[in-house]
């Protein structure tokens, strides 16, 4: 069975980073394109940031250019979300999954529990 796992998430303060990790079980990593997503309270959920297995290409929602980095520790099977210069809008739950990077949640699969963001002074 696919699953995935995040975690990493707290409260910070405005200007502040956090690292949030997404690990697998029952499969790797490094055979699938991976998406981080967020959903803040009374929001569709949308999507941060992708890494392609194809030939390791990285997307990045306008929003986070610049502040966030998506990376792979293929020997942990885990993806990384480095989250730097954070705003309170940035203020979500986030959920890493499976699928094709450029496309919407529904075409994700395998999501995981999701881990609290809360950027706040």
């Amino acid at each position: 069975q696919l699953q995935l796992v995040e975690s990493g998430g707290g409260l910070v303060q405005p200007g502040g980073s956090l690292r949030l990790s997404c690990a697998a079980s029952g499969f790797t990593l490094d055979g699938y394109s991976i998406g981080w997503f967020r959903q803040a309270p009374g929001k569709e959920r949308e999507g941060v940031s992708c890494t392609s297995k194809n030939d390791g290409s990285t997307y990045y929602a306008d929003s986070v250019k610049g502040r966030f980095t998506i990376s792979r520790d293929n020997a942990k099977n885990t993806v990384y979300l480095q989250m730097n210069t954070l705003k309170p809008e940035d203020t979500a739950v986030y959920y890493c999954a499976t699928g094709p990077c450029g496309l919407p949640p529904s075409f994700f699969g395998s999501w995981g529990q999701g881990t609290q963001v809360t950027v706040s002074s």
